[in-house]
């Protein structure tokens, strides 16, 4: 995939904005807070339609206006693209894909791929079992759209299951455990599903992360990923069962893939407690990495990478481990500092107030 154009109408603080990219690297460099991640955010929009800074639709719409569009001009695999995005202040957005309406904003997803590295990476290591979760998601939905469905089936699932657990107030009358078999039918079918896709891409993933942690912390180590769901030993079915009179205690979901943790495992240690700050950073990029190739190698085509601000983070010695693992293909980096030694752009955009020029 190769990104050549973007534009930019009322979307965060710009007003308009027409960018040209680089084959190669693209360097975008400015102050921080005048705009430089708000470019990359918009590709990455288009790739997830999601923010991968997790802001809300209304947070990427300029203030004051109601709505927000974004446009990419690329090409795949040697033909043209056109990526056309609306975001509207009432939350109904809209696609376009080579200026065809698409009955859903979802069904442009595919069309662009992006793997985006940026300074809050070290939740991956360090955060919570729900940042390694969304980690193995949203690697899904880049291998195949169709993931995207099923993770968002699961959401509604649980939605609707939470609210019939607080409803219920601890108790099972007959007309809750009716309605509770029915959710819990759906759960099994979106939860056993969810959690074999992830199964198997963390079976991909092991060798690649190791690897690549090689390659950006300069030394060996013995990596492990793990995801082992104990509810998998009975089933999701069996589990919840055994699980439902505690649920309805609670009133909550207690068993399910949105429970699961994906372990990292360092010289035979868990990464979260025991790595030191600059060995979970370095698996942090190799998490990354390892992602990257893997959707490389089944789609065929290598992903746009964003590295938003990823360098002033790093220190000189990472950053040149980083820059010399980064694969072949498309990269926007953005900093407010100088270039780190061995960056040598195609395209340099100066970036102040909200408005784009090129070098």
């Amino acid at each position: 995939m190769h990104l050549r154009r973007l534009w930019l109408t009322d979307f965060r603080g710009y007003h308009e904005a027409d960018v040209g990219f680089s084959r190669g690297l693209t360097a975008v460099v400015g102050p921080n807070g005048q705009g430089k991640t708000n470019l990359l955010e918009a590709i990455g929009y288009l790739a997830t339609l999601s923010s991968f800074r997790g802001a809300p639709t209304d947070a990427l719409i300029r203030s004051g206006a109601h709505r927000a569009i974004v446009r990419a001009e690329g090409e795949r695999e040697g033909r043209q693209l056109l990526l056309e995005a609306e975001l509207s202040a009432n939350g109904r957005n809209r696609a376009q894909l080579n200026r065809q309406p698409l009955k859903r904003a979802r069904d442009l997803l595919g069309a662009l791929r992006v793997t985006v590295f940026s300074p809050d990476d070290l939740t991956l290591v360090k955060g919570s079992p729900g940042d390694r979760r969304s980690y193995l998601d949203e690697t899904l939905v880049a291998l195949h759209p169709r993931h995207d469905q099923t993770r968002s089936d699961l959401d509604r699932i649980l939605r609707q299951r939470g609210a019939l657990l607080k409803q219920a107030g601890g108790r099972l009358s007959p007309e809750i455990e009716l309605t509770l078999d029915v959710f819990d039918a759906k759960l099994v079918i979106a939860g056993e599903a969810l959690a074999t896709a992830r199964q198997k891409l963390v079976a991909d993933l092991e060798p690649v992360l190791g690897r690549a942690y090689e390659e950006v912390a300069r030394r060996g180590a013995e990596v492990r990923a793990i995801y082992e769901p104990p509810w998998m030993v009975v089933g999701l079915a069996v589990a919840l069962v055994q699980a439902r009179k505690d649920d309805l205690r609670r009133g909550v979901s207690t068993v399910g893939p949105h429970r699961d943790e994906l372990e990292l495992v360092l010289n035979a240690m868990p990464a979260r407690t025991h790595a030191s700050q600059g060995e979970q950073r370095s698996l942090a990029l190799a998490l990354r990495l390892a992602a990257h190739e893997i959707v490389t190698r089944h789609t065929d085509t290598p992903p746009v990478l964003l590295l938003d601000d990823v360098f002033s983070e790093l220190d000189p010695d990472r950053s040149a481990a980083l820059l010399e693992s980064l694969p072949d293909g498309q990269t926007v980096l953005s900093t407010a500092t100088a270039l780190p030694e061995g960056a040598v752009p195609g395209t340099v955009l100066r970036v102040r107030d909200g408005t784009v020029a090129e070098d």
